[in-house]
Formats: C-alpha cells, sequence, structure tokens
C-alpha cells in the first residue's frame, strides 16, 4: 500500500499523527462548524450534498454508512430523500458528534440514525453490511488514503456504491486563480474575524491542494479494488461527486 503526499498534511506543526491532529481541530471548531460551512461556501454545499445522494436513488439503500459523518449533515439528508432503514454515522471527533446528535433529536430521526465514534481506516463492522457508502469532505481527513478505501470497500455488499463529495483544483484559469485566494487568503482570515480557528482553514486549502482530485482518485479507486469508477465535476470545477461500486463475484446471482 503506497503512501501519498496528501497523507502527509497536517493541521498543526509538531506532535500528534494526522489522525490526532484531525481530531483535534474538529473538536475545537465544531461549536461553530454549521455555520461556518454555510458562510464559506454561501450555501452551496448542501446543494453538492443533496447531488451526491442522489446518486443511491436507484440503489434503494436500506442500510447506509455515513464515514466522517461531523454534525450529521449527510445522514439528516439521505434520511429525508432516500428514506432508508437505518443510517449509521462515524467520526473521529466527538465534539461533532454531540452537535450531530442534537441535530438528529430535533429532526426526529433518532430511531433512523445512530452516530458513533469511529475511524474510516478502521471500520468496527462486519464486511458485506451496508448498502452504500458515503463520504463527504472527509476523505481527505484520511491518514491513510488507500487503507481508508480498502476499509470501506470491506464493509460495503457486493454491488454497492460509494458515493464521495470532495473539494478539487478548477482547471479554468481565471476561476482557479480566485478560487485559490479565496481559499488560500480570504477564507482562513474570516475565520480569524469569527473567532474560528485560523490554522483550520489553512489546513483546509493545503489538504484540497494536496489531494489527488479528479482522475487521479479514480485511478486511486480502481487500484483498491473499486469498479465502474466515474466522476463528476461541479460548480467550475471547485468540487467533485466520485462513484465507484464493489465488484460483484462472477458467479453470484
Amino acid at each position: 500500500m503506497s503512501k501519498l503526499p496528501h497523507d502527509d498534511i497536517k493541521p498543526f506543526t509538531g506532535e500528534g499523527s494526522k489522525k490526532e491532529q484531525v481530531s483535534e481541530m474538529f473538536d475545537r471548531i465544531a461549536p461553530r462548524y454549521d455555520f461556518m460551512n454555510r458562510f464559506l461556501s454561501v450555501g452551496i454545499d448542501r446543494i453538492w450534498r443533496r447531488k451526491a445522494i442522489r446518486f443511491f436513488k436507484k440503489d434503494k439503500p436500506i442500510h447506509l454508512l455515513d464515514v466522517a459523518t461531523g454534525t450529521a449533515d449527510m445522514a439528516i439528508m439521505a434520511a429525508k430523500i432516500l428514506s432508508p432503514a437505518k443510517i449509521t454515522g462515524i467520526d473521529i471527533s466527538e465534539g461533532m458528534l454531540k452537535i450531530g446528535r442534537k441535530k438528529i433529536e430535533k429532526e426526529n430521526l433518532g430511531t433512523k440514525i445512530v452516530l458513533s465514534g469511529g475511524d474510516g481506516e478502521t471500520i468496527n463492522f462486519p464486511p458485506d453490511t451496508f448498502d452504500g457508502v458515503m463520504v463527504a469532505f472527509g476523505v481527505r481527513n484520511f491518514e491513510h488514503l488507500e487503507k481508508g478505501l480498502q476499509e470501506i470497500l470491506r464493509v460495503m455488499k457486493p454491488g454497492a456504491q460509494l458515493v464521495v463529495v470532495e473539494f478539487s483544483k478548477p482547471r479554468i484559469p481565471g476561476v482557479k486563480g480566485l478560487y485559490n485566494f479565496y481559499m488560500g487568503v480570504v477564507a482562513p482570515q474570516l475565520a480569524k474575524w469569527f473567532n474560528q480557528n485560523k490554522k483550520a482553514y489553512q489546513y483546509l486549502n493545503e489538504s484540497a491542494k494536496a489531494f489527488p482530485d479528479r482522475r487521479h482518485f479514480v485511478s486511486i479507486l480502481n487500484k483498491t479494488g473499486y469498479s465502474n469508477t466515474y466522476y463528476q465535476s461541479l460548480s467550475l470545477g471547485i468540487c467533485c461527486i466520485y462513484s465507484a461500486r464493489k465488484p460483484v463475484a462472477p458467479n453470484a446471482y
């Protein structure tokens, strides 16, 4: 299993693994995370999430896994759009999960959505458990990207779909320049003004720049055993939705 440059991008300098630092970072920003997400993306992130969830429409999944669920935005939206019997959300940040549980309770979805502490690289479920897996803005936080993708594949049922939403690097020259300025200068400064952790939003920019997007990520999905891999670029290339499936054994019926 190869190590990627992306795997070494950490939120802070100093001691601690990437996993430990990411968990600490999200615990710190959890109270204002949803507000900053809506503010910095002008609400576009909700449109991206909705599009990604609709990739599951034809599958009609019964049990979905939401990896890096955070404050449960994807899980709540999926419950409303897809009406599966159950959604399990896992995340390494207890601070984010605490807020997610409050949102689930407010939406009266406690019987359908269950959140628990969990690591996308060591998922505490047997093989072939889930009818679908979704990850929104979470795979770039994996300490070992390929290991995380292999672990997700393990817990998916044959034929099940993985849908990933992640930032990508725009290719259009004018858009690329504006995007880099916004992510590298404006977003961290706005975070500072709102008394948020500026380093967290600098990490967002650095991890998004280092992430192997588009065809590169598709090639990693293929390498780790997925089939039917595909990506769709959104909003002038600042985000992509990726779709991949767990292969079905040739003799399966």
